[in-house]
């Protein structure tokens, strides 16, 4: 948890983030995972903002007795780590560029080493309301074939083996983003990181 709270803040102050908006979980075992609870500052997290919650196929998001309130999106969490056996982390950030671009149907663009590295891909889905099952189900299909996902008017969730890794593609994506929009004001709307398996480089 303490990577988590790390991460929380550093992402407050970067602006990827802002308040009460946005979670972070981490995968516990094959059954279980923690998710920051309903409600919780992201820069002002400690253990005690946690919750623990089940990967049965009928988990409802109740918290244990006594337990901690899981945020309200817990279900983008819960559904990714069904649709990515793989993933130890989950982040749920609202960074602004990226968040922009795909809610104008403009593509993101991986224009550096470290955003193809990083990033890969980009999957993108339409708005859905927060909490829903139509948000969690739709981004969690497009987390089986990309590790990060923007969704329109809404934020993004990134997947990895692990809280550092999880958190680097956050930042690059927001990255990507930023260089897309500059690209797109200096008037080029095709340049892109050259074709190739960039993650072995």
């Amino acid at each position: 948890m303490q990577e988590l709270i790390e991460v929380g803040r550093d992402a407050v102050s970067r602006g990827l983030v802002l308040a009460s908006a946005g979670n972070l979980s981490a995968r516990l075992s094959d059954d279980a995972f923690v998710v920051t609870g309903s409600g919780t500052w992201l820069d002002r997290l400690t253990p005690d903002d946690f919750a623990v919650l089940g990967l049965a196929d009928d988990e409802t998001g109740a918290p244990a007795p006594g337990g901690v309130k899981p945020s309200s999106e817990w279900k983008l969490h819960h559904r990714a780590y069904r649709a990515r056996p793989d993933a130890n982390c989950v982040l749920h950030l609202h960074p602004r560029t990226a968040v922009v671009l795909a809610s104008l149907g403009r593509p993101i663009r991986l224009l550096t080493l470290d955003h193809a590295y990083y990033l890969g891909s980009i999957g993108v889905t339409p708005f859905y309301h927060n909490g829903t099952d139509e948000l969690a189900d739709t981004a969690a299909e497009q987390l089986r074939e990309h590790d990060c996902v923007v969704m329109r008017h809404h934020g993004c969730s990134v997947v990895a083996d692990s809280v550092g890794m999880a958190y680097r593609r956050a930042l690059n994506l927001e990255d990507a983003a930023q260089a897309t929009a500059l690209a797109l004001q200096l008037g080029d709307a095709e340049t892109a990181f050259p074709a190739g398996d960039a993650r072995h480089a």
